[in-house]
């Protein structure tokens, strides 16, 4: 019996797992198959295959066309054993899946398609190369599938899944644009190619009708505006009306009815992925009730003690007390029990409240709520040196270090713990002039310390609405305290401290700008560098040092490592040119850009702009997922340039005597704006240099110039591979990049909390754990409680 309530709960354990990942994985339930299930999402084992992905994508570096050559033994090595890895993946999947819904899914499929297609190429290239016979490495093109196609790259599906439904609206309005594209290249063709014009470079202007084509597709993306209307607008003002004409019909209306188009569809099959997620959540919910369920009454429910082991094992590292909140908050009047799943199809039933339906559901949601826990710590001066750390004069100077100040703390503390000392510990944590500190343990225990020598102002505070709820006890060993801290005096003089380094970094900025040569110049930065420095010694001084530079003190960790790496450089650039007489410019380099970026520390002093970044910042993940689909686009097209241009084009150095040096190696370009503009970097010679032209196909400045080059050295229709691209990477996945920027910056900047993240604050307060902060805004001192907008870019303290 006690195997098999063991079994229910470590099956239970994977659905709500699930639930709180929205992984929609259909695995087998015995009991060898969930532990399989949970060893194939340990993060260990994602991050090895994510490992082997990247490795098997960076493999073309190091093969021919190569940026750093590798023997082919060694880099086909390397390949085997990422195709085994990707095997003994696929085949732990298998053995935690269902035999037919493995078999089914098209994803399987395509990766073992893939390794075979992998091994296949290996084994012909391999013995072609024996023979010294050239062939293509042509399976290189399904490497990025792995990226796609494996369970951990969800995300990425997802985003493929937003442009495959797209791409019927996106088609009816490309059609569209290429009906009007045509029909002003006729016009065009009419207009200008019987009048004999030419262009700057003594072409013939608008004669042929593709190159027409083409020439006006450019300036739809202006990256050819005004060039391509010179020519007709130098022979009458009035054919400007034309170009004036197409430029707002194609740019202007038609490539802003593309992101129109984009974003619509986007959101609209954004709403029907996460009403998906949300159902399958639901489900995998109902799945581990079902499994824990007991009867109460005349309902089903799952009882406290189950109800910890089960969060123990979904979530092993949180801490106790933050178990015993979530289970306050789901079971909020202390049954002993989390209410039974409450079903839109159960509303008949009387047993069901409406309470109910938030009880067990809602577990996975409370997971996913980062709740952040501050242990009370005395500083370590505050220990070693207690008369110098509590002195008139160090309190002073942490007051003014201190810009922001404590409101409400709560924490739990030995029940031992005596009136006086915790008022003298609140005195030396709270910044500013602090009038009183309250602590009380229950209603009982406050009315009997009333007869503190402080007792004269409790029954005026407890008047106003500083605290509603009593404190409350988590258990025997110990209780819940609650502080508060009464500021006498705005917070104006505070901001001091701020104000000033402010004014620092802009003057600082002014100093950056001015001749590096100057010796005063040089002389500042030391200056610079010092008070820098100090300002991180106050801080760590003031705070406690743990929580200083604890996981959520992103400005603070910034501050720090940039503050200490320029000075640890200019240090080494200064110690350099003083005993060897040697000035390295990499470490020069190294420092100018340390001393720029220290300017970004102004944007943690203004509150908008915090808003802004912590918003940029929360939502990278998400960002990460198109970062992902964009190199599955580069990749494809960067090996398809390789094979198609490798070696149509060279660089040479400025001062080489190569024949054709000053054509790229290639007579075909002579006199092309590809050579004078000295484009011959911008090449397929590598996969790097591969990365580098389709980033600047990207930014589609002078991206005809790149097409009618690598068009002259091979064939005309070669321009159609950068007309793809700029179809494939511009007009689609950058309008569905932009639209996800989009809404996730709005619901980012603007959501309010949820209602699980509310029922969780509201719980911490009640419970007498939270922390509001004093912040002053102008010259008055107003209390709340901040949310995403938190200090040092921090997360909310609950």
């Amino acid at each position: 019996m006690a195997e098999a309530a063991a079994q229910d709960l470590l099956l239970a354990a994977a659905f709500v797992s699930d639930a709180q990942y929205n992984r929609n994985i259909p695995f087998k339930t015995s009991p060898e198959a969930v532990r399989l299930y949970q060893l194939y999402n340990h993060w260990m084992m994602r991050t090895a295959t994510y490992f082997f992905i990247f490795l098997n994508l960076s493999l073309a570096l190091f093969e021919e066309p190569a940026v750093y050559p590798l023997p082919f033994l060694a880099t086909s090595v390397l390949e085997v054993l990422c195709l085994l890895v990707f095997l003994g993946r696929l085949t732990h999947f298998a053995k935690v899946t269902l035999h037919n819904v493995f078999w089914k899914d098209t994803k399987n499929i395509c990766i073992m398609v893939a390794i075979l297609l992998s091994l296949t190429d290996l084994a012909i290239y391999g013995v072609l190369r024996l023979y010294d016979v050239r062939s293509i490495r042509w399976s290189r093109i399904v490497r990025p599938i792995f990226l796609i196609n494996f369970a951990e790259s969800r995300q990425i599906r997802r985003a493929f899944r937003s442009i495959r439904n797209t791409l019927p609206e996106i088609t009816y309005v490309f059609l569209l644009f290429m009906f009007s594209l045509l029909m002003f290249s006729l016009m065009a063709l009419k207009l200008f190619g019987e009048r004999n014009l030419q262009t700057a470079e003594g072409l013939p202007y608008f004669r042929n009708y593709l190159e027409i084509v083409f020439d006006l597709y450019v300036l739809v993306t202006t990256a050819n505006s005004p060039d391509v209307m010179m020519p007709a607008f130098d022979f009458s003002s009035w054919y400007a009306l034309f170009f004036i004409a197409f430029v707002i019909i194609n740019t202007y209306i038609f490539m802003s009815l593309f992101l129109a188009v984009v974003y619509n569809n986007y959101k609209k099959h954004l709403k029907n992925e996460i009403r998906k997620l949300a159902y399958m959540k639901r489900r995998k919910m109902i799945e581990a009730f079902n499994l824990l369920k007991e009867k109460e009454g005349e309902q089903f429910v799952v009882r406290e003690a189950r109800w910890k082991q089960l969060v123990k094992l979904v979530a092993p590292d949180t801490s106790s007390s933050h178990r015993e909140l979530l289970l306050r908050i789901s079971d909020d009047e202390q049954k002993g029990f989390v209410g039974t799943v409450y079903l839109p199809w159960d509303q008949a039933d009387p047993c069901h409240s409406a309470a109910d339906k938030k009880s067990f559901v809602q577990l996975a949601d409370l997971l996913n709520i980062q709740v952040v826990t501050l242990k009370i710590r005395r500083h370590p001066l505050a220990r070693w040196v207690p008369a110098l750390y509590g002195s008139a004069p160090s309190r002073l100077l942490r007051s003014v270090v201190r810009h922001r100040s404590l409101l409400y703390w709560g924490a739990q503390l030995t029940p031992n713990v005596a009136l006086p000392a915790l008022s003298r510990w609140g005195k030396n944590h709270f910044p500013g002039p602090v009038n009183q500190i309250l602590c009380w343990t229950s209603r009982a225990k406050l009315n009997s310390a009333m007869t503190s020598p402080n007792s004269q102002v409790w029954g005026e505070l407890m008047g106003k609405e500083f605290l509603r709820e009593e404190a409350k006890c988590f258990g025997n060993s110990c209780v819940t305290l609650t502080f508060l801290g009464v500021t006498s005096s705005p917070l104006c003089s505070c901001r001091a401290f701020v104000w000033t380094y402010d004014a620092i970094i802009l003057i600082n900025a002014i100093f950056i700008a001015l001749d590096e040569e100057s010796p005063y110049i040089s002389y500042a930065e030391w200056v610079f560098l010092a008070v820098y420095v100090l300002e991180i010694l106050l801080k760590v001084y003031t705070y406690e040092p743990r929580e200083f530079f604890g996981k959520t003190q992103f400005w603070n960790w910034f501050d720090t490592l940039i503050i200490f790496a320029a000075l640890t450089a200019t240090i080494l650039n200064a110690t350099l040119k003083s005993t060897m007489k040697y000035n390295s410019q990499q470490i020069l380099d190294i420092v100018f850009i340390l001393r720029v970026l220290r300017l970004i520390r102004i944007v943690d002093s203004i509150q908008r702009f915090r808003v802004i970044m912590n918003t940029l910042i929360n939502i990278v993940p998400t960002m990460l997922t198109f970062g992902g689909l964009t190199l599955v686009v580069y990749c494809v097209f960067a090996i398809i340039g390789m094979e198609l241009f490798h070696g149509k084009i060279q660089y040479f150095p400025a001062n080489s005597n190569t024949p054709h040096a000053l054509e790229c190696g290639n007579p075909a370009l002579k006199d092309s704006l590809f050579a004078r503009g000295k484009y011959c970097k911008n090449n397929f010679n590598n996969f790097a240099s591969s990365f580098i032209v389709l980033m600047e196909l990207t930014v589609v400045n002078q991206w005809h110039v790149f097409a009618n080059g690598f068009a002259n050295v091979t064939a005309q229709p070669a321009k159609l591979y950068f007309i793809a691209f700029h179809i494939v990477m511009v007009i689609i996945i950058v309008n569905i990049f932009v639209s996800f920027i989009l809404e996730a910056f709005f619901v980012e900047y603007s959501l309010e909390k949820s209602e699980v993240e509310t029922a969780i604050e509201q719980k911490i307060q009640e419970l007498g754990m939270g922390v509001q902060e004093i912040q002053d805004s102008g010259c008055s001192a107003a209390a709340h409680v901040r949310g995403r907008d938190t200090p040092g870019g921090r997360r909310p303290f609950l």
